[in-house]
């Protein structure tokens, strides 16, 4: 017996065709026409749709039969299942995973991750170090359950433009801010979206990034960490990595970068920079 991982692709995990996890995709759809992320739609086409379109896209939550399938095909192999699912305040994807898994008690065990992109894909990569060792799927999901509270996700944006088409600013608010090179920072933290503060440019803006970082106790490197990029090119996050060089040379030769997709990436748009990290543990 063995323990797998399943996910969705909200996760963006950096490779999704590991043999110990199975990414499932979630659904995207402009105008007409729906994708399944990742595999009908990489991040770079999707971007190149999402600059050219007037309207922001949807996503669509994993139905319970998807899960129902590969769960069912794990376990019939000997296996437990843990799946780590997008924050359930942003996607019914959650409720979908704990409705299937019904039908495999003691197999597959769901845990929130209460979380997406980069936030995601670290509770997933803490479930792969975990499964290593762990004696059983329940114990696995039990700790993530736990150690999700410790997860610290921070974003530099570099227009507000999508988050006033998104309905959370008003139109005036966006358009000042662009002409004024506000860059916001913001966090994802139990599912929801809030603006930790504003600098002009991005020297500054990520000075404040890296001060939420030293403000929410710093990074646990013992346990996995990542970088994201929206947008067709990584280069403001190679400029950040030269920013805050500080911050990882003592620890790591190379941070793992990871190209955040549709889920996050309709709501702020391109050209924004991400961190993911658990905070030591209290």
């Amino acid at each position: 017996m063995s323990i797998k991982i399943v996910t969705d692709s909200a996760s963006d995990i950096l490779d999704p065709m590991r043999a110990e996890v199975e990414m499932v995709p979630m659904m995207i759809r402009f105008g007409d026409v729906e994708y399944r992320d990742r595999i009908d739609l990489t991040h770079q086409e999707f971007y190149q749709k999402l600059i050219e379109s007037d309207a922001l896209p949807s996503t669509s939550q994993i139905n319970p039969a998807q899960f129902a399938e590969i769960f069912a095909r794990i376990t019939a192999e000997g296996d437990e299942v843990v799946c780590v699912t997008l924050a359930s305040e942003l996607s019914g994807t959650y409720e979908s995973a704990c409705q299937a898994a019904e039908e495999f008690l003691g197999k597959v065990f769901v845990v929130d991750s209460r979380s997406a992109a980069i936030g995601e894909a670290i509770l997933v990569n803490r479930a792969l170090e975990l499964s290593r060792e762990a004696e059983s799927a329940e114990e696995v999901a039990r700790v993530l359950t736990r150690e999700r509270e410790d997860i610290h996700v921070i974003a530099l944006l570099d227009t507000l433009e999508y988050l006033w088409k998104g309905g959370r600013l008003s139109r005036s608010v966006a358009l000042a801010g662009n002409l004024l090179a506000v860059k916001p920072v913001i966090s994802l933290r139990d599912g929801k979206i809030e603006l930790l503060g504003k600098a002009r440019g991005s020297r500054n803006a990520n000075n404040l990034l890296m001060r939420q970082i030293e403000q929410s106790a710093g990074i646990d490197f013992s346990r996995p960490y990542a970088l994201g990029f929206t947008g067709l090119s990584d280069a403001l996050l190679q400029k950040y990595l030269v920013d805050s060089a500080h911050i990882w040379a003592d620890h790591t030769s190379s941070v793992p970068v990871h190209a955040i997709g549709a889920t996050i990436g309709t709501h702020v748009g391109p050209g924004a920079i991400a961190v993911a990290y658990f905070s030591p543990a209290r």
